[in-house]
């Protein structure tokens, strides 16, 4: 089992439950990873959820402190950093009605290697491709796909080569879980 505080770019073990951006500190927009779907904690707010079974096309990660004003994504480092202090996107086209949807989170303290986060992406665009997003409501599960994950060289990053450590991931977690 991982413990508390283990984390991969913005995903993080808080409380046995895994999120994107900082659910530690009070008044922060962050995202759980819960059985059901994703839910996006806001302050001031009861939050939503947004079930796996509207999440229709693959999700990407964008930076900035507005959601319209991120359509880049982002800016790095020399050494291969995510830079800036503006928060982030998640962004996703669901079904039912359809449309295009964000959910936004703030940024933690510590810095995100770009790596981690394209890897991180490649992982949830894998899961929804395959129609299994729900296993990433099962924390045990995350923190075996991420530990397969986690660690790896910052040498050739192509889509192909995302793509294939995300299925590798995914292989090596077992998807008979949930």
């Amino acid at each position: 089992m991982v413990r508390d505080g283990a984390f991969f770019g913005p995903l993080e073990l808080v409380d046995g439950h895994w999120g994107i951006g900082d659910a530690t500190r009070a008044g922060t927009h962050w995202v759980e990873l819960r059985p059901d779907g994703l839910y996006q904690h806001e302050p001031d707010s009861g939050g939503r959820l947004i079930p796996w079974s509207r999440i229709m096309t693959g999700i990407w990660i964008t930076w900035g402190k507005h959601s319209w004003a991120s359509s880049s994504r982002g800016r790095y480092t020399v050494k291969g950093m995510v830079a800036g202090r503006g928060g982030g996107w998640m962004h996703m086209t669901l079904r039912h009605p359809y449309e295009d949807h964000q959910l936004r989170f703030d940024q933690h303290a510590r810095p995100y290697r770009a790596i981690d986060v394209l890897r991180l992406e490649y992982l949830l665009r894998h899961l929804i491709a395959e129609g299994k997003p729900q296993l990433l409501g099962d924390p045990e599960w995350v923190g075996h796909s991420v530990a397969n994950l986690a660690g790896g060289k910052n040498r050739w990053i192509t889509t192909r080569e995302l793509r294939r450590a995300a299925a590798e991931a995914v292989a090596a977690a077992g998807t008979d879980n949930p």
